[in-house]
């Protein structure tokens, strides 16, 4: 089965090299925005927006006056155009809102360029990129499969990392006849329909004194600089002390990435079938006091990452509805009792006094409820 994988690593350019990184941003958000506005205009005045092939035409003609436009790679404009057309597209279907203007200020900065004529390769060390040449970087894998784009990013912690996209052949997986339910809570990240326990790190939380106390940091020398009448793009420690704040939120947000591709492939390796409740977390993140807990333990994320390696090695994702009572319900003979309050975390059945854990009887019963529903599909 062929699919789209993306490798990622971090990159370490020359001065001369994140220089021309840094104006071929700015050109692609140039672009992106120049074309917006007209096509905003024109969607105004005619309810229709315009083409890629006409605004690619119109983008030629402008490299004759702006002659800044030919320093940089000249796919990675075009890229930044079909985005904006393609955004568009799903805005007249309905599926996103209309597309809106980028700014400098933005936390991450990037652009993507498309492979041609081999002009994105791996050689050695080093990677190959358009206009840029070879940059040096961390290969801590191989990369498989034929190269389709690459994308350039800045990071605010003043990072630079490309992301390959390839074409991939990926094989499934050997069967384990296993099933398993998965229940996702707050104290405990996942409980196992097997009994088993997978401990929420906390990650945001463990980082929360020491992240209060740089970004605090942070807020005193932003107001000496606007006391001292400085520009923040001039005031060296505030800038310094920014970045410092953002190396912090990169630490945590690897340390959740790791953690979830970590225990997601582990879960599609040794089961066939992953049940899982259809859990809508936006909602849940409207509760300002579940609000944080919930963003920390990333569910959507980690479900995202279930759903695509199922896919890719052949095995079976089953969603049951959010409204389904598996924490209600006795997993051993089906008695439903009343509605018990979220306190309670261990209660004893009525009707054959089995004795459940809340969570690991949830599991169960999402297992058993995911492979009924599976049945009658």
């Amino acid at each position: 089965m062929l699919v789209n994988k993306a490798y990622k690593f971090r990159i370490y350019p020359t001065k001369e090299q994140e220089i021309l990184i840094a104006k071929t941003i700015g050109c692609s958000r140039f672009v992106f925005n120049r074309f917006l506005g007209q096509w905003n205009d024109t969607y105004k005045e005619t309810g229709k927006g315009l083409t890629y092939n006409s605004c690619s035409a119109e983008l030629t003609k402008w490299k004759k006056d702006l002659v800044w436009l030919k320093e940089v790679d000249s796919v990675a404009l075009q890229s930044s155009l079909k985005n904006l057309a393609d955004s568009y597209n799903r805005f007249f279907k309905k599926q996103n809102k209309a597309p809106r203007f980028k700014s400098k200020k933005n936390k991450v900065q990037s652009y993507t360029t498309k492979e041609t004529n081999n002009n994105i390769a791996i050689v050695d060390s080093k990677i190959k990129l358009p206009k840029l040449g070879l940059v040096r970087f961390a290969k801590s894998r191989e990369v498989n499969g034929r190269i389709l784009s690459a994308t350039v990013r800045r990071n605010p912690s003043g990072k630079y990392f490309v992301s390959i996209l390839t074409e991939t052949e990926v094989h499934p997986l050997e069967k384990t006849e296993s099933s398993i339910g998965i229940d996702l809570g707050i104290t405990d990240f996942a409980i196992l329909s097997d009994g088993r326990k997978i401990d929420n790190n906390k990650i945001t939380s463990k980082m929360e004194k020491k992240l209060k106390r740089e970004q605090r940091k942070l807020s005193r020398r932003a107001l000496n600089a606007k006391n001292n009448g400085i520009n923040l793009l001039d005031a060296k420690n505030y800038q310094k002390q920014k970045r410092k704040v953002a190396r912090l939120h990169e630490r945590v947000m690897n340390q959740r990435d790791d953690f979830l591709n970590k225990l997601s492939t582990e879960i599609i390796k040794n089961h066939d079938i992953v049940c899982i409740e259809d859990l809508n977390t936006k909602g849940m993140l409207r509760n300002h006091k579940l609000a944080k807990s919930i963003s920390d333990v990333s569910w959507s994320a980690f479900v995202s990452k279930l759903e695509y390696k199922a896919k890719w090695y052949g095995k079976t994702i089953v969603k049951i509805s959010r409204w389904f009572p598996s924490s209600q319900i006795c997993s051993d003979c089906g008695h439903q009792d009343g509605k018990k309050s979220l306190e309670i975390r261990d209660w004893t059945c009525p009707v054959c006094h089995e004795h459940h854990d809340r969570d690991i009887n949830a599991s169960k019963n999402i297992l058993a409820e995911g492979l009924r529903t599976l049945v009658l599909a």
